[in-house]
């Protein structure tokens, strides 16, 4: 196996198997060759616990993925035309021989960008920072005595617009320190750490969590007690009946209570810190957007308010939080990990953002692009060797 292939596979692994550090399919790393000419990446679609030597990533031509952002004529391109033209380009960016429309991540501009090893996550501990009202000011307080400090990139739709603004970012950044930055946080968003090996950058990712968890409120240990197992066998039923009458999908959903889940559902403000919607694009792509409060747990209430998403343009949710009794996922096999991955870490995210300054979600105009760059960034599809 190529060695850079080798690095690539083994910090993907080592990250991707904590739930606390990214979800689902979520989160990229990539490592550059010697020669600085190529780029393996990590293909979407897969996540990085799942990757090896034979599947989940792309080689790309360093060059071609550098022309895509300097081409002045994309900005000028609606976002469904742009997003194919952009996508098109890295596929044929791509060398590695892997006959596959698997394509490479769609932040392989950012990484382009950096340094030769980045790892790009959405650890739950730097959430509470890029979600908040004050996380800027937290960070810079955090590491105020690195020469280098954190660059921050405010928010920014995913794809395109937050390669350009984060390539004129990185660029102001060099210029005034002489040196590309190692660290960045990105609003609303996530994390990428970048070093010359990947020894130094997994050293740099923990040293950045380190200091991120450090500086968090410690939610104070309760002593569970579960509610009745009548009461959780009635809400589950309304849950799935619900889904049913507004889906048409029978659903299995299961019940999840925990410490973060307990201290949420029993604040008076629970429903209200729900309802300022997804903190995160991750949130709408991978499981329909935030957890819905669930004050009265009958089925006929449950299926008003899904419908009334439904509505709004927004695909039915999988999560509830209901008041007082817990978390219940609707949801099958291969997704139920997926969707209570998210919905306990946005819950325990916006408990700790609270204690800077509030949360800052997604406005609707961001979550109206979302759906429109997802829905126009063709999927990947299986991949074959």
């Amino acid at each position: 196996m190529n060695k850079d292939l080798a690095k690539l596979i083994k910090i993907s692994n080592a990250t991707g198997k904590d739930p606390t550090l990214t979800q689902a399919a979520g989160g990229n790393t990539s490592v550059k060759t010697s020669d600085g000419k190529y780029m393996f990446i990590k293909a979407s679609g897969t996540a990085l616990k799942d990757m090896n030597a034979h599947r989940g990533w792309r080689k790309l031509h360093l060059d071609k993925v550098h022309s895509v952002i300097t081409d002045k004529q994309l900005a000028k391109l609606p976002t469904a035309k742009r997003e194919q033209e952009i996508l098109r380009r890295h596929l044929i960016s791509c060398c590695d021989g892997i006959s596959s429309t698997a394509r490479p991540s769609v932040e392989a501009n950012l990484h382009a960008l950096l340094d030769k090893c980045i790892i790009h996550l959405h650890p739950l501990v730097v959430g509470a920072y890029v979600n908040s009202k004050n996380g800027r000011r937290e960070i810079t307080k955090l590491f105020k005595s690195e020469k280098c400090p954190p660059l921050w990139i405010p928010y920014a739709a995913p794809g395109f617009p937050l390669a350009i603004k984060t390539s004129r970012l990185v660029a102001a950044y060099e210029k005034h320190y002489g040196k590309k930055p190692a660290i960045i946080f990105l609003a609303k968003h996530g994390l990428f750490v970048t070093a010359p090996n990947a020894d130094s950058t997994m050293r740099l990712l923990h040293k950045v969590l380190n200091l991120c968890k450090n500086n968090l409120p410690k939610l104070k240990t309760l002593r569970l007690k579960l509610p009745a197992a009548k009461k959780i066998l009635a809400v589950k039923s309304a849950i799935q009946k619900a889904v049913l009458d507004t889906t048409g999908q029978c659903l299995p959903v299961t019940f999840i209570y925990n410490n973060t889940v307990a201290h949420f559902i029993n604040r008076p403000d629970a429903g209200k810190i729900l309802a300022m919607g997804p903190l995160e694009p991750a949130e709408m792509v991978y499981v329909n957007g935030t957890p819905m409060w669930v004050d009265n747990p009958t089925s006929q209430a449950i299926a008003k308010s899904m419908k009334k998403v439904v509505r709004e343009g927004n695909k039915p949710v999988s999560a509830f939080l209901v008041k007082g009794i817990g978390l219940f996922i609707a949801a099958n096999k291969k997704n139920a990990g997926i969707v209570k991955d998210f919905a306990t870490g946005t819950t325990l995210v916006r408990l700790w953002a609270l204690h800077f300054g509030g949360l800052v979600p997604l406005t609707k105009n961001e979550q109206n692009f979302v759906k429109r760059w997802y829905l126009a960034t063709p999927q990947p599809t299986k991949r074959r060797r």
